[in-house]
């Protein structure tokens, strides 16, 4: 633990660090986002902050190479942490120059999927789906599957990328407790402790710890599409390559659907994105639109029209996805009924959270009434 922690603290410690850099580059490239109608923000600010949070990757992925527990990850599945970078890092060039120059729907699609099949054809692949107990994939569906899931997160995380410090804050939390899963996993049922899936997501959430410290309202850099598409990149590779760790016959005991939760977790450290991605393209269809033409009716957008400030928008965002996620990690070691206890108590409370404003003026009106 004491190793992932310090991979964690020199990833968030370098993104912070490199930020400044980053955004005199992006200024002088020209990468600044300027105002647009659904944009929340109002005067321009400097993109690239992805290529800090890549930079921070990095830096992490150095340290725990030279760590003692660690070292493992990269001796014994070296190939695994080369597709990982590979794919990053054609993630990251994709991403520089869509916020430079603004690349259509399909010029992005495909770079994803070159990112996700050269991450695939390197050996990081969905290996199973729990499906009639477990359907084992044959190599060419392993990778189909593998790049459907990258394409997935990548654009789920996409689409929240919104509102100041949202995606960073949304993916910080997923990734935590996806971390703790792994982690968890290991202790539990014996699997080794030292995974790349466990250290990607440690990383992950320390590179977005070190890039909220300029991206919290009011920003001051954005993370753009080069940040966004590779944070989803990596909470996808880091579900990916755990599956390849764990045989789910294994997973017995008293939690709920123990074969089904090495699926359902991920899923679950995703929802918020996922739902929003999903709203989103059921709406734009149903309009005639294609799921990629931009609107303001995501679920930040209708928080911000309720009543609620950019940051508390962000909390609640952050505060439900965390719930969630925590609600599947915790059913996958406690009894069900304490984790749904705890689940329904946590959700009471951001419930009323959310409509805090609309109770708040329901009660000024009826005030006034009896005035």
């Amino acid at each position: 633990m004491r190793e992932y922690a310090l991979s964690l603290l020199v990833a968030a410690a370098l993104t912070s660090l490199v930020m400044p850099v980053v955004r005199v580059l992006a200024i002088r490239a020209g990468a600044v986002a300027g105002v647009r109608d659904r944009d929340i923000h109002d005067h321009m600010i400097p993109r690239w902050g992805g290529l800090g949070m890549f930079l921070g990757l990095l830096a992490g992925m150095l340290m725990a190479s030279k760590l003692p527990m660690m070292r493992s990850v990269f001796e014994g599945a070296s190939r695994e942490s080369v597709a990982l970078l590979s794919g990053a890092a054609i993630i990251v060039a994709l991403g520089l120059v869509d916020d430079r120059w603004e690349l259509d729907a399909p010029t992005k699609m495909a770079g994803q999927v070159l990112a996700a099949a050269v991450m695939a054809l390197q050996g990081i692949t969905l290996l199973w789906l729990p499906i009639g107990g477990v359907l084992v994939l044959d190599p060419t569906t392993s990778v189909l599957m593998t790049v459907l899931i990258v394409l997935v997160s990548v654009n789920a995380i996409n689409f929240i990328d919104g509102l100041d410090g949202l995606a960073a804050s949304v993916t910080g939390v997923s990734a935590a407790a996806f971390f703790v899963y792994s982690y968890l996993l290991s202790v539990e049922y014996g699997v080794e402790r030292a995974t790349l899936s466990a250290l990607v997501s440690a990383l992950l959430v320390g590179t977005c710890a070190g890039f909220l410290v300029h991206n919290a309202f009011p920003a001051r850099l954005f993370m753009g599409d080069t940040g966004s598409m590779l944070i989803g990149y990596l909470m996808a590779a880091s579900v990916i390559t755990l599956s390849g760790k764990v045989d789910p016959n294994a997973l017995e005991g008293t939690t709920l659907l123990p074969a089904l939760l090495p699926i359902l977790v991920p899923l679950a450290v995703l929802a918020v994105p996922l739902v929003d991605l999903a709203l989103a393209v059921i709406r734009r269809t149903r309009a005639g639109r294609s799921p990629f033409a931009p609107d303001k009716q995501h679920l930040h957008h209708r928080l911000l029209e309720m009543g609620h400030s950019q940051r508390r928008a962000v909390l609640l965002m952050s505060g439900w996805a965390a719930l969630i996620a925590a609600t599947s990690v915790v059913l996958a070691f406690v009894p069900m009924r304490w984790a749904l206890l705890a689940s329904s108590a946590g959700a009471l409370t951001l419930g009323l959270a959310v409509a805090w404003p609309w109770l708040r003026s329901r009660s000024q009106r009826r005030t006034e009434v009896a005035g």
